[in-house]
Parts: structure tokens; C-alpha cells; sequence
């Protein structure tokens, strides 16, 4: 798995699988294990920048979110490492339609501005098409 992420890829996996016992901030360090030597607090900022709820929940322990902050958080830790390719499965599967919206902005944002590329396994039809490229 770490060399998988030294190489550029990072993957936030259906069910989220955060760790629930850790706090935010906890969780987000976990996902910047392999990152370069002196990101942290970079990375940490823009994750935050994309995701204002994770900032407002820091201190608080992933297990006691919401699905959607969940979610967030899942797609934040595999920020973390500085991916050049992210994988997403299923990232809107038992969300509310307004989280589901906001997560497809920040895929978007993502993609568009930071120039990453995604690789999107989605249910929703209608979100994925949106945002896919072929």
C-alpha cells in the first residue's frame, strides 16, 4: 500500500473506512504518512479549504460525524498524500442530496483546478456524467 501511494495514487474507499476512534485531525495525518518531508501543514490547509466542515470538527472523533462528513473526511485523507491519480468508490452511496452535491463540487474542484486526475466508480448516473470527461 505505501508504495502504491509513493506513486502517486491515493483511493477513498466505499464505506469510507475512516478511522473511527481517531479525531479528524488524527485521520488526516494518517493519510499524509508517505507525503513529502515538510507538506503537512500545507496539505492539511487546502484539504481544510475544500472541506470547511472537516475545520469546524478538528478535534472532534470521525466516528461521532455524519455520513457525509464521513465522507468528506475519507476523500481529505487521500488528499493528504498529494495524489496525481484519486480513486473514488462510490463517494454519494448513502448520502443526503445536498452533502452528495457539495462532494461533487469538491471532485470537480479538484479535478478542474488542481489538475488531478480521478477515476470515479458512481452509482449516480446523473453526478458522474456531470463530471466525467468520456
Amino acid at each position: 500500500t505505501h508504495e502504491i501511494v509513493r506513486r502517486g495514487i491515493a483511493q477513498s474507499p466505499e464505506g469510507r473506512r475512516i478511522f473511527p476512534r481517531m479525531t479528524v485531525l488524527e485521520n488526516l495525518q494518517m493519510g499524509s504518512i508517505v507525503a513529502q518531508p515538510g507538506s503537512f501543514e500545507r496539505e492539511l490547509e487546502r484539504v481544510l479549504t475544500l472541506f470547511p466542515r472537516l475545520k469546524e470538527r478538528i478535534n472532534q472523533r470521525a466516528g461521532t460525524m455524519s455520513g457525509g462528513e464521513q465522507q468528506m473526511l475519507a476523500i481529505g485523507r487521500a488528499l493528504m498524500s498529494q495524489p496525481r491519480l484519486l480513486l473514488l468508490d462510490e463517494p454519494s452511496l448513502g448520502l443526503a442530496p445536498l452533502i452528495v452535491k457539495q462532494i461533487f463540487q469538491v471532485i470537480q474542484e479538484i479535478n478542474r483546478e488542481q489538475k488531478m486526475t480521478v477515476f470515479m466508480v458512481e452509482q449516480n448516473a446523473f453526478h458522474a456524467l456531470k463530471l466525467a470527461h468520456r
